[in-house]
């Protein structure tokens, strides 16, 4: 272990928001003015950590990228004001911040009409400023359109049987007769996509976008009958003008509605775990040389935690350094050796100090604080 540039202990704060009361970067300040409290000889580096999904261009610019605005088709195509990050020739582009479930016009779901096309106009204007790497950060989308609303941004074109441009949103797919790709920017070409996800579902089948993301984005069962078939009708005609088998049983390819699918068929993308990838971006690794003990977390530590979530990541690269890890969360469903099994030395909830959960939320700082100032 490398020396401390000082002479108290060295601790490193990442965690994700808490879902409905802080964001990523409110819990580590709250963690790290507890332990600055409790122990001022403390060093406390903080890293934003995100995992692709919603946060993920907020925690990049804790860690030095800059933002560009940028205004977008939202997921019903009104106009969103959302921000992409960039540094160098690369660029990093979040789904739910251009057009996921958080850019619903009043929460109202629609599940068969709302579109991907934001995330491909931000996509688009990363290219016209200059980027030669795109991250697609996916997560927390409103759409179930396979990314044909972001393909179509990019210059593709949907076409019915009478030759007329298709509706957005997944529901209309099932009137798809041609994908024309010939508009498609040629930039794209010599664009490396990267897509960042934290799931390897498919896009068709039992376990594709439709059948297990679209019913939180609103779909009953007759919606979702639509969408699965307008999308195997999609998927088709996509392998048709390609002539190749299109990668729709690829893990990821049902990511954020089947958006994962596009970037792997038609934009030659490659899929990377969004934790691993943004573990790497904020400088993480970097910030544990000569660390005593990492705090990672978020609201709820669960086994989605252990499918690729943010702490997972955190926890697997502190103990691949050899440096301890304990987390903070507001709550926890799993089992003592469940937590130890990924990484956990201990976990701490704010349940444990405040068991009524409407009280945690409210006073999570507060409480995440009085946790920081008992780990050191």
């Amino acid at each position: 272990m490398a020396e401390h540039r000082r002479g108290g202990r060295v601790v490193v704060v990442a965690c994700d928001k808490f879902k409905g009361s802080l964001t990523a970067r409110e819990v580590d300040e709250a963690v790290a003015a507890g332990i600055r409290t409790a122990s001022p000889e403390t060093e406390v580096r903080i890293v934003p950590i995100a995992d692709g999904g919603d946060g993920t261009v907020a925690a990049l610019a804790g860690a030095g990228f800059d933002l560009v605005p940028v205004t977008v088709a939202g997921p019903t195509l009104e106009p969103v004001a959302a921000h992409y990050a960039v540094r160098g020739d690369l660029a990093v582009v979040e789904l739910a911040d251009t057009c996921g479930l958080l850019r619903l016009p009043e929460g109202r779901l629609a599940p068969l009409t709302a579109s991907s096309r934001g995330l491909g106009e931000a996509v688009l204007a990363a290219v016209d400023g200059g980027a030669r790497t795109v991250v697609l950060g996916l997560g927390g989308s409103a759409s179930t359109d396979g990314g044909a609303g972001m393909l179509r941004a990019l210059g593709v074109r949907l076409l019915d049987a009478s030759g007329a441009e298709l509706a957005e949103g997944g529901g209309a797919l099932q009137h798809l007769a041609r994908v024309d790709l010939d508009g498609l920017d040629p930039r794209l070409r010599e664009t490396e996509i990267v897509v960042a996800c934290d799931v390897d579902n498919p896009l068709l089948g039992p376990r594709g976008a439709v059948a297990t993301f679209s019913a939180q984005k609103g779909a009953g069962p007759e919606e979702q009958a639509i969408l699965e078939a307008s999308l195997t009708t999609y998927a088709s005609l996509v392998s048709a003008v390609l002539d190749r088998a299109a990668p729709a049983d690829t893990p990821g390819a049902g990511a954020a509605g089947g958006v994962g699918f596009a970037a792997l068929a038609v934009l030659g993308g490659r899929v990377e775990r969004g934790v691993d990838l943004l573990v790497d971006l904020v400088g993480f690794r970097e910030a544990l040389d000569g660390a005593d003990l990492v705090v990672t977390g978020e609201g709820s530590f669960d086994h989605q935690t252990l499918s690729g979530k943010a702490p997972l990541g955190v926890l697997e690269a502190a103990r691949r350094q050899g440096v301890p890890a304990v987390v903070v969360c507001g709550r926890t469903t799993l089992s003592p050796a469940e937590a130890e099994h990924a990484g956990a030395a201990a976990v701490h909830a704010l349940t444990d100090l405040e068991p009524d959960p409407k009280r945690c939320m409210t006073n999570a700082a507060e409480l995440l604080s009085q946790l920081g100032g008992g780990l050191v």
